[in-house]
């Protein structure tokens, strides 16, 4: 991959939250690189820093209650040191996010063509009837069946799928060079997930954007991603190509992920499903040295574990924090199983 083919480049990016005059990480040392015509897949748990990291890129914490270090370089800039002017000319223009619960990011009472026109008023120099050809234009895309109706409606009246397809529609409206999805198929069937991820696949092949997919849905993940990046407990614990982590998975948390997810072919005297011992630790109690993970892997002796976990090449492109003790995780699965 040439170095052109880098749109944004996150450097050692943490995010702290202050809680009872102190702060603590969501987000630690993040380093990672979403390319042209690639989708980056960040998976994880419930609670692991995803969409804290998202969130993070578009510049949308308080700065009173949060503490941000590193760098998110975008087009030569940094984009953790723009001022909320520098950010709106980029967020919606160059970067578009789809956000997680699209019920809640639309404004209820307002029609979905003045929502969607919202974008093209702040970024374009559009007339009146340019931007509702461009809105007509962008439901078509976005694979609603009746775009005119569509754009008269309010969000209520309107299903989970297609609020889902209007708020990509608002994230593409200016044909962004990254998208930013989180969680974009979560609480939709399987057909409509299958739909809105063709949906993101057509647009990032027209318009060479990156994306980056946050999700806990790995069958979505296999389906879709170019590259993944595993987070747990706000760190990056492994990352690769799809083939690469899905085919040779090193950091215990990764194995645990996959051994999760229901085997078609599992033996059928044994159906029970693997559970990940544990939940993921709350920021104010994460653990200040060794592997994040360590405490939900008992059987893995405390001996094999680094006490300063690093981020290990195990082939090229191919990185797995901690990697000494990954013998010890195939056990008996009596051993493991909670």
């Amino acid at each position: 991959m040439v170095e052109d083919d880098v749109l944004l480049e996150l450097k050692d990016i943490s995010t702290a939250f202050k809680i009872n005059s102190q702060y603590y990480d969501a987000v630690s040392h993040v380093n990672l690189e979403v390319k042209k015509d690639e989708i980056l897949a960040i998976v994880g748990e419930s609670g692991c820093g995803k969409s804290t990291l998202a969130t993070t890129i578009m510049g949308l914490h308080d700065p009173d209650a949060t503490h941000i270090s590193g760098q998110a370089l975008f087009e030569g800039q940094d984009l953790l040191k723009l001022n909320e002017d520098g950010l709106n000319d980029v967020r919606g223009a160059k970067i578009g996010m789809i956000f997680q619960d699209p019920l809640s990011a639309l404004n209820p009472l307002k029609r979905i063509d003045d929502q969607i026109s919202e974008v093209l008023d702040y970024h374009t120099q559009m007339t009146a009837t340019e931007k509702h050809d461009r809105v007509i234009e962008l439901l078509n895309q976005v694979g609603i069946v009746n775009p005119d109706r569509t754009a008269r409606q309010f969000p209520h009246e309107l299903s989970g799928g297609m609020r889902q397809r209007v708020i990509i529609a608002i994230a593409i409206a200016c044909k962004p060079d990254i998208i930013i999805a989180d969680e974009p198929t979560t609480a939709l069937d399987v057909t409509i997930q299958a739909q809105i991820l063709d949906v993101l696949r057509g647009i990032q092949r027209e318009n060479h954007a990156g994306i980056i997919l946050i999700t806990h849905d790995l069958g979505v993940v296999a389906e879709t991603a170019d590259e993944v990046a595993v987070m747990y407990a706000g760190e990056i614990v492994e990352r690769g190509t799809t083939e690469q982590v899905f085919g040779d998975p090193r950091h215990p948390y990764t194995r645990s992920l996959l051994r999760s997810m229901p085997q078609g072919d599992a033996d059928v005297d044994n159906d029970d499903l693997y559970v990940i011992q544990g939940s993921v630790p709350s920021i104010e109690r994460l653990p200040q040295t060794g592997d994040r993970f360590a405490a939900r892997i008992p059987w893995i002796p405390v001996e094999a574990h680094e006490a300063e976990p690093t981020m290990h090449e195990i082939t090229p492109g191919h990185q797995v924090r901690c990697t000494c003790y990954q013998e010890f995780y195939f056990k008996t699965l009596e051993e493991t199983r909670v």
